[in-house]
């Protein structure tokens, strides 16, 4: 099952350099990023090559960090494409908590990356639904 890395991070200058530096150091590969603000804290999600060792890497420097199970799925890039996702989730009363995307090819693939309660149920709805769900040793080679 895939994961993301999530940071609580303090709103001020060094934080994302101090993450990517231990993650550097460390040959681990940022897949994607996305930072929410809070006002003076933040939560920083990282989708990583490795993501239970860059958490840990990340604890180790004293950084509060955590390993998340998230789903993700393969959809068409281009208009429509996350609606047939969504419609799915919202016809099997499923709540979406968190989410980002990404585009894989231009006009070809996207990747969208979500939260919920029940990773379990959520993976069995979508493959019944046709939704290719992305394993996580494809996950972290995009």
């Amino acid at each position: 099952m895939p994961y993301q890395v999530s940071v609580f991070a303090e709103n001020k200058p060094g934080k994302i350099e101090r993450i990517t530096r231990v993650l550097s150091e460390k040959k681990i590969n940022i897949r994607a990023i996305t930072i929410s603000d809070s006002g003076d804290y933040g939560i920083i999600k990282l989708l990583l090559d490795r993501p239970e060792e860059g958490c840990e890497f990340l604890k180790i420097d004293g950084i509060a960090a955590s390993l998340k199970e998230i789903v993700a799925v393969r959809m068409k890039d281009g208009p429509g494409g996350l609606y047939v996702v969504a419609r799915v989730l919202r016809e099997n009363g499923v709540n979406v908590e968190d989410a980002y995307g990404f585009m894989v090819k231009s006009r070809e693939d996207a990747i969208f990356v979500f939260q919920v309660d029940n990773v379990r149920k959520v993976e069995k709805i979508l493959h019944d639904n046709d939704i290719p769900i992305v394993q996580e040793n494809e996950l972290y080679l995009i």
